[in-house]
């Protein structure tokens, strides 16, 4: 009898004390463990990503179900091929320079990771040189994400995105903007790909992006 429905209940209701005895549960029923994080886990986070869209549940909720899903990981982890958990690709997220917000960020960066994506955090006040130093060491990196909380620091995102649209890897990757005063206009003004209002949303743009 699988056990993947009860795996991805655990993570929708966010249960972070019990979510590694589920998981182990299924493994020990012979789930696949693949299974396990696409269909229980990953399902669960689209399911939760939904509900917050629609205003049913909040960012505590949502970051709640978040934690629960990586600890859940953690135990599926040695039993997945290497790199599955991230196998959507890889993901490079930082909040712009002279910017030092990270909440929205974070909830992003743990929401991305939840959809299957391996995410380089680069946190907070991040120059763009360091945007295209770590894209260039990684070559297979898709996306892109450059996070702004700040009317202030819209300059310097606009600075980013137009570093990375003049680098030589550019036709490789996705670049999406997000952040308080961040707007669809202002995303098409600076050469984004992608304007995200929510973390959500985000998460659901980079898969789309990543098919």
């Amino acid at each position: 009898m699988s056990k993947i429905n009860e795996v991805f209940a655990a993570v929708e209701k966010g249960k972070v004390k019990l979510i590694a005895g589920i998981v182990q549960e299924a493994l020990d029923a012979g789930d696949d463990p693949q299974a396990i994080l696409s269909e229980g886990m990953i399902k669960a986070m689209d399911a939760v990503g939904a509900k917050f869209s629609t205003g049913e549940i909040f960012v505590p909720e949502m970051l709640i179900a978040a934690r629960a899903m990586k600890m859940g990981v953690e135990v599926l982890k040695p039993h997945l091929a290497a790199g599955a958990a991230g196998a959507a690709g890889k993901v490079v997220i930082g909040t712009v320079a002279g910017d030092l917000h990270d909440i929205g960020k974070n909830l992003v960066s743990m929401m991305i990771e939840s959809a299957g994506f391996e995410v380089i955090d680069l946190g907070v006040d991040v120059s763009k040189e360091k945007f295209l130093e770590t894209v260039a060491a990684n070559p297979d990196t898709k996306i892109v994400v450059c996070s702004a909380l700040l009317t202030t620091t819209m300059p310097a995102m606009k600075d980013t995105v137009a570093a990375l649209n003049e680098a030589p890897f550019r036709s490789n990757i996705k670049v999406m903007v997000g952040g308080a005063p961040i707007s669809q206009e202002f995303a098409d003004e600076v050469g984004a790909d992608a304007y995200t209002e929510d973390a959500a949303t985000a998460a659901k743009k980079a898969k789309e992006f990543a098919a």
